[in-house]
């Protein structure tokens, strides 16, 4: 059910502002409607529709604009801003947990499979602002995923091997523990790491 509504939202067979009506769906899918319900609010948290009283479900896009004019900034200084802390508290249990996500977008890259990737990647990030100490900075990393899990999936990914090879980079500068290869790391890898739209 969410796996069909979210490949429809990406293949733009439903389109940014349509509405998303549970009764229709629930007939197009041949279902009841309390799944429906259930896959629309998945997708809420993921970032692919909005809810608004009244009006119900909406599909909510992603554009360039916002990504590079707004996420891409507020990603860039939280990261920078939390990252360093984070890796001054880690341990080595950590740093394996970090490689375990590497791990797993390498698998998603052989068997190209962009969901596995693109949760491996927000893992992994979600993993570093959590041990950062800095609640605050960790909510608002959580405000943003969906949208940056949106556009990840609305865009695609074409090489899943090179997300999993920067990620790698990524982790070996973030071993260092040194504030300037690290922060050097995050810009080259946030701003170069955010795929383009097609």
């Amino acid at each position: 059910m969410v796996e069909a509504l979210r490949d429809a939202i990406i293949a733009g067979k439903l389109e940014d502002g349509e509405r998303l009506i549970e009764d229709k769906i629930a007939r197009e899918l041949k279902t009841s409607r309390g799944p429906v319900r259930e896959a629309l609010k998945q997708l809420e948290h993921e970032g692919f529709v909005v809810s608004y009283p009244y009006r119900g479900a909406v599909v909510l896009g992603v554009s360039d604009e916002e990504v590079h004019q707004v996420l891409i900034p507020v990603r860039l200084t939280l990261e920078k801003y939390s990252i360093p802390k984070a890796v001054e508290r880690m341990d080595d249990a950590d740093f394996a947990e970090l490689a375990k996500e590497v791990w797993m977008m390498s698998e998603a890259g052989r068997t190209n499979d962009l969901q596995k990737s693109v949760d491996a990647d927000i893992r992994f990030h979600e993993l570093l602002l959590e041990r950062s100490g800095q609640p605050h900075a960790a909510q608002v990393w959580r405000s943003i995923a969906p949208r940056i899990r949106a556009y990840f999936f609305r865009y695609g990914r074409s090489n899943l091997k090179r997300i999993a090879d920067e990620h790698r980079e990524l982790l070996e500068a973030l071993q260092t523990r040194d504030p300037d290869v690290i922060a050097a790391a995050l810009e080259k890898h946030i701003a170069v790491g955010t795929p383009a739209p097609a």
